[in-house]
């Protein structure tokens, strides 16, 4: 039986102490790619904010390789192994897509970009253009390969595709799976529900703050719920 890298139990979490997360348990297993999927303000990013470590939870508990993670601070967190790609890329808009990558090393005493490289070929081409001079799409390749220079065990991914072109998320949704056949843990956030179960071993869905169903991809993109509430048919 694989190993679980992250558990999330009874979670309680929100802002303004207006919980947006009710007692959220899910987990996810060592090497295992699972989505989490709902609606605008159904509390996905509040979960992956308080597993990063950026929104501290009021109740419930994170473990993270058997270890209690709730409560420590961000750093702590990503220097534990947990590297965390939000919606919007957050990226250094005036340094060199080589600059970003390398701060995205500063948990590794020799960083090395050569493994982003071979996954995204395109950024060694772009190596030393400003980063805000990227497309959306290979800006997203950016923030991912940024996140990848810390050498995470878990990957925690918001929106991936959002904005980006077709032909670019195709490319970028291949190199998750890529990277997860190596064996990377990938929790993935993602509105679009048909790639995402297409991609993810599992998939939780979450609406107003509760997990209401969960199961095996393929399962899940046969209920009702989710034909009906995600896909419109």
């Amino acid at each position: 039986m694989a190993s679980e890298a992250l558990r999330v139990s009874d979670l309680v979490a929100g802002y303004r102490g207006l919980p947006a997360l009710h007692g959220v348990s899910l987990f996810v297993h060592t090497g295992e790619m699972v989505a989490l999927i709902g609606a605008n303000g159904a509390g996905k990013l509040t979960l992956l904010r308080s597993i990063a470590g950026l929104l501290q939870p009021s109740a419930g508990s994170i473990e993270f390789e058997e270890r209690r993670i709730d409560g420590l601070p961000a750093f702590r967190i990503a220097r534990a192994g947990i590297a965390f790609v939000p919606e919007g890329r957050r990226l250094f808009g005036r340094l060199s897509v080589i600059d970003n990558l390398l701060l995205g090393a500063f948990t590794r005493s020799e960083p090395d970009p050569a493994d982003v490289f071979t996954l995204f070929p395109l950024l060694r081409e772009r190596a030393r253009q400003l980063a805000g001079t990227l497309s959306g799409g290979e800006q997203q390749m950016l923030a991912i390969g940024r996140a990848l220079m810390s050498k995470p065990r878990l990957l925690l991914l918001d929106e991936p595709s959002l904005g980006i072109a077709p032909r670019l998320v195709a490319r970028i949704y291949e190199t998750l799976s890529e990277i997860n056949r190596r064996g990377l843990t990938v929790l993935l956030v993602e509105q679009n529900v048909r790639a995402a179960l297409q991609i993810a071993a599992r998939a939780y869905v979450l609406q107003t703050g509760r997990i209401v169903s969960q199961g095996v991809s393929s399962e899940l993109l046969g209920t009702d719920l989710v034909r009906k509430a995600f896909l419109g048919i």
